[in-house]
């Protein structure tokens, strides 16, 4: 396509799949299904790999311009998979445009109602945001948000720690979330 050859050619792209790659691939840490309770389905991975970007993201903004430039591009990566995985799922090409706004405006919505949690260190407001975005639907209490929101405020502060040269180099990291011990009964 003739287009293409106007575009801004993409100078990070190994460092941007890279640091996409580790991301997603802590969005799939089968501990966040099993004791975090986030819901093994098409949207309970949205939110999680949701949360992934918006802790990169939120990590970038205090980064220089270059690690804010790869920290959207990460997020245009994000949302380039989610219109290939919608497209997977068979929805039709009429109405993708529309999903994809819908799923962006809940991306960013989720951006700032964590980012005020978070910004006051308030893990409660933080639980009741996932909550909210994980369990739309549900009644019931889910405590394991909390411990959700407890991850995020360590991750956030792990990721406080990780190098400039970390992020330029697509190299971030984030740590595991621990096992949550569960009474069974």
């Amino acid at each position: 396509m003739i287009f293409g050859l106007f575009r801004k050619r993409n100078h990070n792209q190994i460092i941007v799949v890279r640091q996409y790659e580790v991301l997603t691939s802590m969005a799939r840490q089968a501990v966040f299904y099993t004791d975090y309770d986030v819901p093994d389905t098409v949207m309970g991975r949205f939110e999680l790999l949701s949360v992934m970007m918006i802790l990169f993201f939120r990590r970038t903004r205090s980064s220089a311009t270059s690690g804010q430039e790869l920290a959207q591009e990460i997020v245009d990566a994000f949302f380039e998979d989610i219109d290939y995985s919608i497209r997977e799922l068979g929805i039709g090409d009429n109405s993708i445009p529309k999903r994809m706004k819908k799923l962006a405006g809940m991306f960013y919505g989720r951006l700032e109602s964590y980012a005020t949690a978070m910004d006051g260190n308030d893990r409660a407001a933080l639980a009741v945001a996932l909550r909210r975005n994980i369990y739309p639907k549900a009644d019931e209490n889910a405590a394991s948000m909390d411990a959700l929101a407890g991850w995020m405020i360590a991750a956030e502060a792990h990721l406080a720690t990780v190098t400039e040269d970390h992020i330029a180099t697509g190299s971030a990291t984030l740590p595991l979330p621990e096992r949550l011990d569960r009474q069974v009964g």
